[in-house]
């Protein structure tokens, strides 16, 4: 399951940002002019500077109504804010003093956002926007009236004190919005590879089901021209009993092989309408070593249940219980005398280990192990560990190999609690 906030795409939660980012400069700059206005020490033109700060509220609850619909949040549209905030800044300035307000170095916070959350053109092209503004600014500008006394000295008071305040305020908006939404985008990068991943995935599953039905029709007719051949050899060799043993041998294997495909062709269809019950791990667990037992006689195994209290419940899909067949299969062929089989659960997982004594794995191909068609052993198509690890990771669950120090291989399947397995 994803997290509500890996629901949302990155432009949209820096623009919630960057909105947050304009009440609290809104804030401040209404708090500044409203001191400004009961100390009488400067002349302003107020109306103008109202009007700005009123049309900057506006934005700021037009954003959020926006941001309440569903349309998705464009690299272009979020552009297009910063070089509001640029302009609403240059006309503020042009009432303060211009060029010589300390607060012309805010320029730098929509262009830090800019550089950290677009791709560089739109970076390029506010910055081209900030540099005509603080230009237009040199020239054209309405100056600061002190009066009373000491205006000189109190001039230099405000300006350093606006130069601290600049400072403070572009510190705390870069160290922690921006780190933010830096953030927001690499989460997102993330989450596109891991679509992207998931798809390839998909892809190849897509191909070994292909490649099964066409083997499934490709093979139908030989195994029916079998069938026949072999119902005349029966009918023409009658008196012969030894060879209609054989023969008879002979026909119901080709009758396992055209029963398995039938089967195959079914497969789907079955397992869509195979209800799915909630049961207790154990049992679960339990079941399928029994199932996979009558399969391999051979192995043997010692089962241990390393936790205590009630068992967690889970509602397993078919195509989970066969992956669980294939670990175990996996494990006896490579080593099956003495396999551990181990059960423990937490509050978030449910975790099962399949220990052997084989060979291990061998460093030089473990990142290839899981890869359709790819295989350690002498016989077999390469698939079982692949189509196992899509099933545990389509119930939300991981399948890791270890070797182990004392020689073979630990196998954990770790699945979570049962409200988030299907």
């Amino acid at each position: 399951m994803l997290a509500p906030t890996q629901l949302l795409s990155a432009s949209r939660q820096n623009l919630w940002r960057l909105t947050w980012i304009r009440l609290l400069v809104l804030s401040a700059q209404a708090g500044t002019l409203g001191f400004t206005y009961l100390s009488d020490w400067v002349t302003l033109d107020w109306m103008p500077l109202l009007g700005i700060l009123l049309f900057s509220l506006s934005m700021c609850v037009l954003i959020s109504l926006r941001l309440r619909g569903s349309w998705p949040v464009t690299e272009l549209e979020f552009a297009t804010h910063l070089a509001m905030d640029l302009l609403i800044h240059s006309g503020l300035l042009y009432y303060v003093g211009g060029s010589t307000n300390p607060f012309v170095a805010y320029y730098l916070v929509p262009l830090t956002i800019a550089a950290a959350t677009l791709p560089w053109l739109y970076s390029i092209v506010l910055s081209g926007f900030a540099l005509t503004g603080y230009t237009a600014l040199l020239i054209w500008y309405r100056p600061l009236h002190l009066q009373g006394e000491q205006v000189d000295e109190l001039l230099i008071n405000l300006h350093l004190f606006g130069m601290w305040l600049n400072f403070a305020l572009s510190a705390a908006f870069i160290t922690f919005f921006v780190s933010k939404m830096s953030e927001a985008v690499r989460e997102q990068d993330q989450l596109r590879a891991a679509r992207r991943e998931d798809s390839m995935r998909d892809q190849q599953l897509l191909a070994v089901a292909t490649q099964a039905a066409g083997a499934a029709h490709e093979l139908s007719t030989p195994l029916s021209t079998m069938s026949v051949l072999l119902t005349e050899l029966r009918r023409e060799h009658g008196q012969e009993s030894q060879l209609q043993d054989d023969l008879t041998l002979l026909q119901e294997q080709v009758k396992l092989c055209k029963g398995t495909l039938q089967q195959l062709v079914r497969a789907a269809e079955a397992d869509r309408r195979q209800a799915i019950e909630e049961q207790s791990v154990t049992h679960w667990l339990e079941t399928a070593l029994s199932r996979w037992h009558l399969m391999r006689p051979e192995a043997t195994y010692k089962y241990q249940l390393a936790s205590v209290g009630v068992a967690p419940n889970l509602m397993p899909p078919v195509d989970l219980t066969q992956a669980l067949l294939n670990l175990l299969n996996n494990a006896a062929d490579a080593c099956p005398d003495n396999l551990v089989i181990r059960l423990r659960w937490d509050e978030q997982w449910m975790v099962i280990t399949i220990r052997d004594y084989g060979a291990g794995v061998p460093l030089a191909i473990a990142e290839q192990l899981g890869k359709p068609f790819f295989t350690t052993k002498g016989k077999g198509f390469g698939l079982g560990l692949f189509l196992s690890q899509i099933s545990v990771i389509r119930a939300g669950g991981t399948v890791k190999l270890y070797n182990q120090d004392g020689g073979g291989t630990l196998t954990e399947l770790r699945l979570p609690q049962m409200h988030t397995v299907l």
